[in-house]
């Protein structure tokens, strides 16, 4: 008697489909986000060009808004380089972390969908690690790496266009976003350990005490982040004991 089996073997559109209704989710929180950053880098005066082609480059919320706010005070471009660099130092691990899943998917094509990691694509995409164990999983991350991108960038166009026309007092009122991003992104940690609302604490007494010293609002940001995470290592290394 002869066995038969056969495996099926999805369509690329199929999978598509499928990595289209896992990022939506993604692509509707990032369009009001990515507006407002828009309007906010028209404000402070960056061109349409400009703060479209920084989403497009940079690709990371928190990092962009951190970026126009510092723009916004005088700051020079090395003080925001660093600062972007060490807000996005965690994107390294979440790479690792992203890349390890996908070892069903070739190196080359890993590193195209790494420059697309953010938290929200990280986060989701973990939900569906499966897809990681598939040599075809490359067009379900693809499609929702892809989907969050385009959107973050219309977005941004959308948001410096609106710029140009809304009041300023009204453009000017949105500059909240950017304190309701970072406080969103640290009290649901907080909550968990409050260790870490520590380290938020420390790394603001340091940025104060910066400033105090005469110190530039960019350096002081850039001081009180690093040596605010210093002051946390040793905290968190506790726990893993």
């Amino acid at each position: 008697m002869q066995i038969s089996s056969t495996i099926k073997v999805e369509s690329p559109l199929t999978i598509m489909k499928r990595g289209l209704k896992a990022g939506f989710p993604i692509m509707l929180g990032y369009l009001p986000i990515a507006i407002t950053y828009g309007v906010l880098a028209s404000q402070v005066g960056l061109s349409l060009f400009e703060l479209t082609w920084m989403s497009a480059a940079v690709f990371a919320g928190a990092s962009q808004f951190m970026a126009v706010n510092m723009i916004a005070v005088g700051t020079g471009i090395i003080e925001i380089i660093i600062a972007t660099f060490v807000l996005n130092f965690r994107h390294f691990i979440m790479n690792l972390s992203m890349m390890n899943v996908l070892k069903a998917i070739p190196l080359h094509k890993k590193l195209p969908l790494s420059l697309g990691v953010t938290d929200e694509t990280f986060a989701v995409s973990s939900m569906y690690s499966v897809e990681g164990k598939k040599a075809q999983g490359i067009w379900f991350y693809g499609t929702i790496i892809g989907l969050s991108y385009i959107s973050w960038v219309i977005g941004s166009l959308v948001g410096g266009l609106l710029g140009e026309i809304i009041p300023t007092v009204l453009s000017q009122s949105m500059g909240i976003a950017l304190y309701a991003m970072f406080i969103g992104l640290l009290i649901p940690s907080a909550k968990k350990d409050m260790k870490v609302a520590y380290i938020a604490v420390v790394a603001m007494i340091i940025h104060w005490g910066c400033l105090q010293l005469g110190m530039s609002t960019g350096w002081a940001i850039v001081y009180g982040t690093i040596f605010g995470g210093m002051v946390g290592i040793p905290l968190l290394k506790e726990e893993e004991v």
